[in-house]
């Protein structure tokens, strides 16, 4: 049997080392208890509860619209129960000036940067004025090509950076997304410029029906960021104090000139990967849904807040009430908005519309008035 060659440099001790430094960060454990103390962000009781009622609002809001497509009173839907700490930590780390540039799957954190909850209905209905965001909300229409995002994020961190604003530009994907070439070119041309972006990966374990293992032989995602030479860590996703604290530190670094950094959270979507005729029961074990639903975040972070005294069943009663109505409130909003002609399409496509379209444009004009 032939001996194995020397060689000079042993490649895979490498890789092996720079794997066991991407360990996960955390500083809430299952029970709620601190675990790491010396990470605690510096949040006040008011801004703690605050994070709280966004994540139950936000359980509301997914399990209502859930409801309302199944109803046939919204359209294209990707659920987002689990990911709470994940999606709503992470903004609430943002300032105003920020953008936010979302998946498909991300609704809530741009309805928390200011999009209006009706309009966010109308995005899920396919209507145009639900793709219009208010004035100085900045915040791009969800993204339903697998990885866009990344690329846009890059372009328009760059632009915040030659305008010399203290902002910064965030997305998000799935572990999916990770796979797509989208990813690479987006954090790498972000780092080749210093550019103050924040790529947050959800990797909630399956992308549709592929499981995370099946993506990439990466220990973990959070390691590609070496490739475009960024910072990047792993953070456990179902712990909004970590995650909060993540975001924080990279939002902190980028506005202070050090450029983007990536951020993997490992979390779990309970629902189907969207309401468009995926079950979830084909490719997950009900012991994988259990084994999870310990880790929930809204369990994790009441269990803290409760041993502080700033969190009850009667404030969270609260919040749910407040989400029932102002949901219900947005769906009559969207339902009283008038139906989308093809005119209207026509007339937002082009500042002044080619000679081409005129004669249909007319068409179209005269069947609509009838």
């Amino acid at each position: 049997m032939a001996s194995k060659k020397k060689t000079p440099f042993d490649a895979v001790k490498v890789l092996e080392q720079i794997e066991e430094k991407f360990e996960m960060f955390q500083i809430l454990n299952e029970e709620g208890k601190v675990v790491n103390e010396d990470a605690m962000p510096d949040l006040s009781d008011e801004q703690l509860q605050e994070l709280m009622s966004r994540m139950v609002y936000t359980r509301i809001l997914d399990q209502r619209s859930i409801s309302l497509n199944r109803q046939g009173r919204l359209g294209f839907y990707a659920p987002t129960a689990g990911q709470e700490a994940s999606q709503i930590a992470s903004h609430y780390a943002l300032e105003k000036e920020d953008w936010v540039v979302p998946g498909y799957r991300d609704v809530p954190q741009i309805i928390w940067h200011g999009l209006p909850l009706a309009q966010a209905f109308l995005f899920s209905r396919g209507h145009f004025k639900g793709n219009k965001s208010p004035e100085g909300v900045n915040v791009l229409p969800p993204q339903i090509i697998i990885g866009a995002q990344y690329v846009q994020t890059a372009g328009i961190a760059l632009g915040l950076k030659k305008r010399g604003k203290e902002a910064v530009a965030i997305t998000y994907t799935g572990d999916g997304g990770s796979s797509q070439g989208d990813f690479y070119e987006g954090i790498n041309f972000a780092g080749s410029y210093n550019a103050p972006a924040i790529f947050v990966v959800q990797n909630n374990q399956f992308a549709i029906s592929t499981p995370r293992d099946k993506q990439t032989k990466g220990k973990t995602i959070a390691q590609k960021a070496v490739s475009a030479g960024i910072p990047g860590i792993l953070v456990d996703g179902m712990d909004p104090l970590a995650v909060y604290a993540a975001t924080k530190d990279a939002r902190d670094r980028a506005v202070a000139g050090e450029g983007p950094s990536l951020i993997e959270t490992l979390c779990y979507r309970y629902g189907p990967h969207t309401m468009a005729g995926d079950d979830p029961t084909r490719y997950r074990t009900d012991d994988m849904d259990t084994e999870w639903e310990k880790k929930d975040p809204l369990v994790r972070f009441r269990k803290f807040l409760e041993e502080k005294d700033l969190w009850n069943e009667e404030k969270e009663n609260e919040v749910i009430e407040k989400a029932k109505e102002e949901i219900k409130a947005a769906i009559k909003e969207a339902d009283d908005t008038p139906k989308q002609k093809v005119t209207d399409l026509m007339e937002i496509m082009y500042e002044e519309m080619p000679y081409n379209l005129n004669e249909q444009y007319e068409i179209y004009k005269e069947k609509e008035s009838k």
